[in-house]
């Protein structure tokens, strides 16, 4: 319904503001980029909210990337449009994987995001989830990894399922183990709950760190991240 929101696994969501807000505040302290995810659009099969996407585009200048309801060129198109720099896509790409060669054939793979939902299995072993973390595929997450990078994906958004909003750490096994089989850039998503997390993930060798919840309840903010990472020898953006 247009409005920022967190919860703990997909589910038990709260409200946490207003988007253009939100993502004006998060420039000001210094984030790279903000990634937009409308998580009911595919549960729903609805289209991600094109207004909200115009405002949050208004209030900012970084690189934004939306997902959510993506199934064809078209969408995309649209998202692009009213101000989306990447688009990201998860359910209707596992339904079908050749819309990541059509949006990688029509918009260049540099703008096509491959949102991966992984549920632990096992001690190596995750599925794709999709429909909102909904339902499970039968998918490996590495194996769809590799291949749909094969397909198109330019960059991949790892959110691990079983850590999202537990603010307990990320997935690192997860990380490393997606790191590790493809070339593309990997965004790590899902319990980042201390200034620790974020390195530990970046200590994996992913390329960018994904934050929520502790930055919507305020715990710390974008540029305590930056300073932290900086102390702890990490080159990042300024």
């Amino acid at each position: 319904q247009g409005r920022v929101v967190k919860g703990v696994r997909f589910t038990s969501l709260r409200d946490s503001g207003d988007p253009a807000e939100r993502a004006s505040e998060y420039q000001r302290q210094g984030a790279d980029e903000i990634v937009l995810l409308d998580i009911s659009a595919s549960p729903t099969h609805t289209h991600t909210r094109l207004d909200t996407v115009a405002r949050v585009r208004t209030a900012i200048h970084i690189p934004l990337t939306v997902g959510g309801g993506v199934r064809s060129v078209d969408d995309a198109r649209a998202l692009l449009a009213a101000g989306a720099d990447k688009v990201s896509v998860n359910t209707a790409a596992v339904r079908d994987p050749q819309l990541l060669t059509l949006l990688s054939q029509e918009f260049g793979t540099q703008c096509v995001v491959l949102a991966i939902d992984a549920k632990r299995l096992g001690p190596s072993s995750w599925e794709v989830l999709v429909m909102g973390g909904r339902e499970g595929t039968g998918l490996d997450v590495v194996d769809w990894a590799i291949r749909a990078t094969q397909g198109g994906a330019g960059e991949i958004l790892l959110t691990s399922w079983d850590q999202d909003g537990t603010r307990e750490g990320c997935d690192l096994a997860l990380l490393r183990a997606v790191r590790r089989a493809v070339s593309v850039p990997v965004i790590a998503s899902g319990g980042i709950g201390s200034l620790r997390d974020v390195k530990d993930a970046l200590d994996t060798g992913v390329n960018a760190v994904l934050a929520a919840s502790v930055l919507h309840d305020d715990d710390f903010s974008v540029a305590d991240v930056k300073a932290y990472l900086t102390e702890m020898g990490l080159e990042v953006r300024s």
